[in-house]
């Protein structure tokens, strides 16, 4: 982990990162090493914060609470797989986000671009992420749900990059978007999508009402 510090400090020509985030858990490594690692490149300055990413909702909250035990310092954020398409941090991961007061991040925000609108159930991108390596996301997409969105989105006169953006800017305990771009113009609508609109609670629930949570596969019946 230091040297992945410290080679992304040489590559990104800065002397600190000001928030740095694990990619994902080590089941090899107890979180309190990996804590007092971290707060170790803090105390040299080399990173201010640090968060994790593809935490569960118990390694949250044993990272918390290790953190807390030891009087150390503690991770601030979650960066965790969420989108229209794929709630199931809904479950776990967002109520200990919000428990333990950190910010959040989704990535895969778009779902491989299937929530910006360039897809259709007729028509699949040439050259697209999906195309190449993942038609069976193009393939097994629900495609009645998306149609349904793509109507309302053109009924309020939204691309549904706006509207995807606002749901997510608008639940509870997300601080951020991380949507990637392959080109400059992507990024600036990305940008320009975060600012864009600001959903009501009638259109909440009819954007819930598109894509539910799917039942929890592990819950008694």
């Amino acid at each position: 982990m230091r040297r992945a510090v410290e080679e992304s400090l040489r590559r990104l020509r800065t002397d600190w990162i000001d928030l740095y985030q694990l990619h994902q858990p080590d089941p090899a490594t107890p979180v309190a090493e990996t804590i007092d690692a971290l707060d170790e490149l803090v105390g040299e300055g080399k990173i201010r914060y640090y968060g994790h990413s593809n935490f569960s909702g118990w390694q949250i909250a044993e990272a918390e609470f290790t953190a807390r035990a030891r009087s150390t310092g503690r991770f601030i954020s979650a960066q965790n797989h969420y989108s229209l398409l794929a709630r199931a941090a809904e479950r776990e991961v967002l109520p200990a986000v919000a428990r333990y007061d950190l910010g959040f991040f989704p990535f895969f925000p778009l779902h491989n671009g299937l929530l910006t609108g360039k897809f259709s159930r007729d028509h699949l991108v040439p050259g697209s992420r999906i195309q190449q390596v993942r038609s069976h996301v193009w393939e097994n997409a629900p495609w009645e749900a998306l149609e349904a969105y793509t109507a309302f989105c053109e009924e309020r006169g939204l691309t549904m990059l706006e509207a995807t953006f606002g749901w997510l800017l608008a639940r509870p305990g997300v601080s951020s978007v991380i949507a990637g771009a392959t080109s400059p113009a992507q990024i600036e609508a990305n940008a320009k999508a975060g600012t864009a609109w600001t959903p009501g609670p009638e259109e909440l629930e009819a954007i819930d009402a598109f894509f539910p949570l799917p039942a929890d596969p592990g819950a008694q019946v």
